[in-house]
């Protein structure tokens, strides 16, 4: 048996929710599983086998909790299994849902100074019933741009919950 920790940094919600889907398969092969938002100050983080990094992308970015994380904890990180994996809406398009083809997550390995030994990327979902006005409308241009949906009457998830279940599989 296996103790991960997961830890995700989301905006809407939506990447707590790939979190609990991952943590929901392992616990199915008996693994023990803890899930908390990566901004809670958690102690006795040696004690897990695995630790799990998930964060969303608002506005082209990670938020900052992430890489302060990685930067107060990037000596454990390197000293057990480890994952990353990113959530954004580019990654609805074919030719951005890698690791190897996904701008942030390139972007990400840049800037970080912490290399996972696994990577994952999973197309996001566009809510925009719950945005406020600034951020709907903003998302919308992104999307008018992109060639997205752009109905803000609607919701549209574009993970590949299949894409999601493999990468648990191979953690």
């Amino acid at each position: 048996m296996t103790k991960y920790l997961f830890l995700y940094s989301t905006t809407d919600g939506h990447t707590k929710r790939i979190c609990e889907y991952i943590g929901n398969i392992l616990k199915q092969q008996n693994h023990e599983i803890k899930i908390e938002p990566i901004s809670l100050e958690l102690k006795k983080l040696s004690e897990y086998d695995a630790i799990i990094l998930g964060a969303s992308i608002r506005y082209g970015k990670h938020q900052k909790s992430v890489f302060n994380f990685i930067n107060k904890h990037k000596d454990l990180l390197e000293t057990k299994k480890s994952a990353f994996f990113s959530v954004n809406v580019v990654a609805r398009k074919s030719e951005k849902n890698s690791p190897n083809t996904n701008p942030y997550m390139k972007k990400f390995l840049k800037t970080s100074s912490w290399q996972p030994n696994k990577l994952g990327v999973f197309a996001g979902k566009v809510d925009y019933p719950s945005y406020k006005f600034f951020d709907k409308y903003i998302i919308k241009m992104i999307m008018w741009i992109t060639k997205g949906p752009t109905d803000t009457s609607q919701s549209y998830e574009f993970t590949d919950w299949n894409v999601v279940e493999n990468f648990a599989k191979t953690l």
